[in-house]
């Protein structure tokens, strides 16, 4: 664990590698997602208190900062939360912690590294449902999810 100051004037991040994250999130931690809904939906680390917020979009002309991003995560979070702040790279998840901590947010972390650093660690993933369809159907068992048809000689519980 380590921190990189963004500023001389402003608040100092504590950046924090994916397997401590991993411990984090597991206990009282909100792991906050600041990539795109797009990035996001196509997979994102497995937490059981996560939020995704858009730090940045994507716009013809190129990355522009969401203006509403403190204020959306104000709705989401309190200022006392513990939160770990990740990305896809570590890189727009350092400046979103330090926006968070300069707007009063008493314990934010960033994760180092980022989204590609944890599956690159084979941390545990939500990948989105085709995902999920396709790895079944390599292992001979094609199940529609979406549908939610079962194989014919599938017991019913319940």
């Amino acid at each position: 664990m380590g921190s990189i100051g963004i500023e001389s004037s402003g608040p100092e991040v504590v950046t924090v590698d994916v397997h401590a994250t991993k411990d984090l999130i597991q206990t009282s931690h909100v792991y906050l997602d600041v990539r795109t809904v797009e990035e996001f939906q196509k997979g994102h680390v497995d937490a059981e208190k996560i939020i995704n917020v858009a730090y940045m979009f994507n716009t013809p002309e190129g990355r522009v900062k969401n203006p509403e991003f403190l204020k959306e995560v104000s709705y989401a979070c309190k200022k006392e939360d513990h939160i770990i702040v990740g990305c896809q790279s570590g890189v727009r998840s350092l400046y979103a912690t330090a926006d968070l901590l300069t707007e009063g947010f008493k314990d934010v972390s960033n994760m180092g590294g980022g989204y590609l650093d944890w599956v690159k660690n084979e941390l545990p993933v939500k990948a989105p449902l085709d995902s999920v369809k396709i790895e079944l159907q390599v292992k001979k068992e094609p199940l529609d999810l979406v549908k939610n048809e079962l194989p014919v000689n599938a017991p019913i519980v319940g």
